[in-house]
């Protein structure tokens, strides 16, 4: 986490820029993800202000303190800034959910496959233009034929628009 540290008519010590920076480190142990934050120290006629800003993922959370004394200035800040960053928290989770226990639900694979009808058709040797006179005979959509040239074992459907297609099969 970044801290930037701004004062304004006033000088910031190293015991003062510490206590800032001890005071964000006590954030970041309830927040993980800040990414950056920024203190503002003014003194304006011997009243101490103190501002926190505090970018965490999607958020940024803003707080403000006076007082008369610098150091009770920024606690009173980085307190506020700790209830803010809480309440962050506190959403954050309740948004992500708990653990759920998936054992009560079941998988959907799709509907169930079954087979009305299993046939046994013998497959003699035809030409095309054979199998679409025998489909039609029968009263069929579709027919499983052996072509006669490559011995190979095809269909010839009818189409929605009166024609026929044919699938042959092919190595890949």
């Amino acid at each position: 986490m970044r801290v930037h540290i701004v004062a304004r008519k006033l000088k910031i010590t190293d015991a003062i820029k510490d206590f800032i920076e001890a005071r964000f480190s006590k954030l970041s142990e309830f927040l993980d993800n800040i990414v950056w934050a920024q203190a503002m120290v003014s003194l304006e006629k011997k009243i101490y202000t103190a501002e926190a800003i505090v970018h965490a993922g999607h958020q940024t959370m803003k707080a403000s303190a006076q007082s008369d004394d610098v150091y009770s200035a920024i606690d009173k800040v980085m307190s506020k800034m700790g209830i803010q960053v809480k309440k962050y928290k506190e959403r954050h989770v309740e948004h992500r959910g708990r653990e759920m226990d998936y054992s009560e639900f079941t998988t959907l694979v799709g509907p169930e496959i079954r087979f009305s009808v299993v046939k046994d058709v013998p497959i003699k040797p035809q030409g095309r233009e054979d199998a679409v006179v025998e489909m039609e005979k029968l009263g069929y959509n579709f027919w499983l034929f052996m072509d006669k040239e490559s011995k190979q074992v095809r269909v010839v459907f009818k189409r929605l628009d009166s024609t026929y297609g044919l699938l042959q099969p092919v190595k890949k």
